[in-house]
């Protein structure tokens, strides 16, 4: 290691101060050996220095070890640095809070199409455009309620632009003061110093300028995006009454200079978003960017060494060797048998099995069970067991494959792929034809393949082996791939024709298609598709009818506002807010 001297410093160089404490502990050290000696009360002094002669060497020896071993300390607490390395800087920008006056006003129609749908827009690309940092979304209308807290998902806060309107208020009005303690009740509950608030709409009063000022004063800056044209257009308020909406910029000019933002009108481009300083959000005074700086490094740890042995002539007689054979001994006396169960001095027991089980599933996949198998014997939890079961099945040890999953559902009751397999590998186990003269002996993966954690996926086992005689139907599990007599009966009573032509047609048919759906989802691809194939036609009816019922199903978060809304107003008056 090259020290470069000439840039040698100390990163805390008023730690320095405690060396003058090394003249008092000299001297402390003196008056306590001189008054240690009870002899000094029986012996006079010209005689007492004759009887303690010994040992004088090795008291004066221990005095050197002290004094030096506080130097040592003390320069390691001061951080000597002689170079700099570079030092990563986060912090996340200033949130946003965007509060939207849904009033019955902003369905004037000045802005064409209206008001409502230019404010839409306008949000989406806020949204879309801004580089970073958390946003909220509120609306206000007699009061101010939260649409969408504070999330750095702007993809989740858009998803409930189409439904904000004037319908989902409780009550109308427009009372943009709400609007702006409840953004700064969001902000200060986040934790931020500093943040930023875009008030939308067309006009405000003298309170919401008290309330834009008290948020600066907080640290949150305040800006307004104007709704509107002074010419304005005709609305129908809440009470069914029709009037004229005007943009008033002056009061709006008012609120942004209280609250130390800017105010800029509506426009078609990102112009307005850019003048407000939205898009790119800044960092405080008290913040970090993101970016890379220089730090003296502290060396002061290469000192703790010759300090730590020193630091072993504070111990009796004999402890310097006692301690220097305690350390060796230490590796020792710990027995092999604990290590097998509990790991090693680098890895738990808990990161060996998943290191063993992530081995294991790479070859599963590419085709090598015996290596698999390997692998995951000796990991007892549910997830080696059912792995193990799923390799031993692959080989066509059906036997020893039930009895891993019998190992699994031990340990973790009705586990569903373990219940299902076993299911599987039983039905096959008991149907499996005789060994061929090349003794083999036809084997099918089992329903679900393996998994870090023991959750398999049906229909996403990698590889399908070429099928022989009497062995189920390419893409399905053990026990669901043959026809039962009872089966081709209930064929014939719903006047089914040539159901074994039919059901050649499907094997292939299946076969094509899973084939297809393997090669795809190699490339990681419709790994939903390949489930879908591997059905049968009661689970893929069951899927269908799931499928059709969540169709019904209206997708309306309008109502969600709204009833959410609704809920909050109750819950205010009954606490008489």
């Amino acid at each position: 290691m090259n020290i470069d001297w000439t840039a040698l410093h100390l990163v805390r160089p008023h730690a320095l101060w405690l060396l003058l404490a090394l003249p008092l502990i000299a001297a402390l050290w003196y008056w306590r050996r001189r008054r240690g000696s009870a002899w000094h009360t029986a012996v006079d002094a010209h005689l007492l220095r004759h009887l303690l002669v010994a040992g004088g060497q090795r008291a004066w020896g221990g005095l050197v070890a002290l004094l030096l071993g506080w130097t040592l300390a003390t320069l390691a607490l001061a951080g000597p640095s002689w170079r700099q390395v570079a030092q990563p800087l986060w912090q996340s920008p200033a949130p946003l809070v965007v509060a939207l006056d849904l009033s019955s006003r902003v369905t004037a129609t000045d802005l064409p199409p209206s008001r409502l749908l230019q404010a839409r827009a306008k949000l989406a690309a806020l949204l879309r455009e801004r580089q970073g940092g958390e946003v909220a979304l509120l609306v206000y209308a007699d009061d101010a309620y939260t649409v969408a807290p504070l999330t750095a998902d702007t993809a989740n806060v858009a998803l409930y632009l189409d439904a904000l309107g004037p319908d989902v208020m409780p009550r109308d009005g427009q009372r943009a003061e709400r609007a702006l303690d409840a953004a700064v009740l969001l902000l200060q509950q986040s934790g931020a110093r500093r943040g930023d608030i875009l008030l939308l709409t067309d006009r405000t009063d003298a309170a919401a300028s008290s309330a834009a000022s008290a948020a600066r004063r907080q640290g949150f800056a305040v800006s307004v995006l104007g709704l509107g044209t002074p010419t304005g257009a005709a609305y129908r308020s809440g009470d069914g009454q029709i009037a004229q909406a005007r943009l008033e910029e002056a009061s709006l000019r008012a609120v942004a200079s209280a609250g130390g933002g800017h105010y800029a009108r509506i426009a078609n481009d990102d112009t307005d978003l850019n003048a407000l300083g939205v898009l790119t959000p800044t960092a405080g005074v008290d913040d970090r960017r993101e970016g890379n700086g220089l730090a003296w490094r502290d060396e002061g740890f290469w000192l703790l060494p010759p300090l730590m042995l020193l630091s072993l002539w504070a111990f009796r007689r004999r402890g310097m060797a006692l301690v220097l054979v305690a350390c060796l001994a230490l590796p020792l006396a710990t027995p092999a048998p604990a290590y097998a169960a509990e790991g090693s001095w680098w890895k738990r027991g808990d990161q060996i099995d998943q290191q063993k089980l992530s081995t294991g599933v790479a070859a599963y996949r590419r085709g090598d069970f015996k290596a698999a198998q390997q692998q995951f014997d000796g990991i007892h939890s549910d997830a080696g067991w059912y792995n193990l079961g799923n390799a031993l099945a692959r080989q066509g040890q059906y036997d020893a494959a039930i009895e891993a999953y019998d190992q699994a559902l031990r340990q973790t009751p009705g586990m569903p792929d373990a219940v299902a397999n076993r299911a599987a590998v039983d039905a096959a186990r008991k149907r499996a034809p005789p060994p061929s003269p090349q003794g083999g002996e036809g084997k099918q993966p089992p329903k679900s393949p393996p998994s870090q954690q023991g959750q398999g996926q049906p229909g996403k086992d990698p590889g399908q082996p070429q099928k022989q005689p009497g062995e189920p139907r390419p893409g399905q599990a053990p026990g669901q791939a043959s026809e039962t007599p009872g089966d081709r009966s209930e064929d014939k009573d719903r006047g089914t024709p040539d159901p074994a032509a039919q059901a050649q047609a499907d094997a292939v048919q299946r076969q094509q298609m899973q084939q297809a759906l393997l090669r795809q989802g190699k490339d990681g691809k419709d790994t939903g598709a390949q489930r879908q194939a591997a059905e049968t036609p009661q689970q893929r009816e069951q899927r269908q009818a799931v499928e059709a019922w969540m169709r019904r199903v209206p997708d309306d978060p309008g109502s969600l506002l709204r009833a959410k809304f609704q809920l909050e107003n109750e819950r205010r008056k009954r606490e008489g807010r």
